[in-house]
């Protein structure tokens, strides 16, 4: 006698190790998404403090303001304190980058300290968990 198709208890057994199987892979897959995020924002500070920030201040002699913020890498915002500003911006497209949320940086400089922070997944000041703020001086 030949068999033609699986009996109904080889289905039943192959569905009961595909669920097993994704009980213990999902727990370790859910959250690498918003960790990956996280982890991109932390490249982006790096890559503005480290690419356009580092250009502004080698033209200029000094990094914009708190006040003129991360739009004076944009737009020159006082021709005659910026002289040498670039005549192209420091940004490809003259478009501020955004985070992994669709959020604008928040630029901060205290006395030549620089600060750069995303409000993370919850897009408001402070937060826990996923929709905790993240700041360039806390990447690793």
């Amino acid at each position: 006698m030949k068999r033609k198709a699986f009996s109904l208890i080889e289905l039943m057994i192959v569905i009961v190790i595909l669920g097993l199987l994704a009980a213990m892979v999902m727990p370790s897959l859910t959250g690498k998404g918003e960790e990956a995020k996280r982890n991109l924002v932390c490249v982006q500070m790096k890559s503005i403090y480290n690419g356009a920030l580092d250009m502004f201040k080698l033209n200029n002699s000094t990094y914009p303001s708190t006040e003129e913020g991360l739009e004076a890498l944009v737009k020159n915002p006082d021709e005659e304190k910026y002289s040498n500003y670039s005549t192209s911006g420091y940004f490809k497209d003259s478009k501020l980058p955004k985070d992994s949320w669709g959020n604008n940086f928040i630029y901060i400089n205290e006395d030549g300290t620089i600060e750069i922070i995303s409000l993370g997944a919850d897009k408001k000041e402070g937060g826990k968990d996923e929709g905790v703020d993240i700041k360039m001086s806390e990447c690793k």
